[in-house]
């Protein structure tokens, strides 16, 4: 896995949304990002987050922030996991995990006892100029859009 660190740039990407729509990295210059990893659709703590950045699209949309989520599930499954708990931001499917190796985000994990390779949930927040300003490592599924103001305001001061 490669350790992307604040004040680095983000990696370049492309990859394909819930409505078969091509989302690229370029997309994003000029705008304040979060871009959210997250292990599977529908599941628990997954499910949690997104209706958090869901319940607060808004207020992230006033402070200037657009949301995108990406995880190894497939167009399909993003697609009826937006439907059902109707997500207003693109979440890009990365089967073949280029993106997630690129954000170093995939890579060994441990749960009951059991290894395997999975997504680490992780959250990058992403300036204008496309650099990394804030790195969140297991963030709190049920108040992340609060984690995520809280360490903005306190990157801006």
């Amino acid at each position: 896995m490669s350790t992307l660190q604040p004040g680095d740039q983000m990696p370049d990407f492309k990859g394909v949304d819930q409505d078969q729509h091509v989302i690229s990295s370029k997309d994003f210059r000029g705008k304040k990002l979060i871009i959210y990893f997250y292990p599977k659709d529908n599941t628990p703590g997954c499910t949690a987050q997104a209706c958090n950045l869901r319940d607060n699209y808004e207020i992230l949309m006033e402070e200037g922030f657009a949301v995108l989520g990406i995880s190894a599930d497939s167009v399909k499954s993003h697609k009826k996991f937006e439907e059902k708990f109707d997500l207003p931001f693109p979440l890009i499917a990365d089967e073949d995990k280029v993106i997630l190796n690129a954000f170093g985000v995939w890579g060994p994990k441990k749960f009951m006892g059991k290894n395997f390779d999975g997504i680490h949930r992780t959250t990058f927040l992403v300036d204008e100029q496309g650099i990394i300003r804030h790195i969140i490592q297991k963030p709190d599924t049920k108040h992340h859009t609060e984690e995520i103001l809280e360490l903005w305001e306190q990157g801006s001061k």
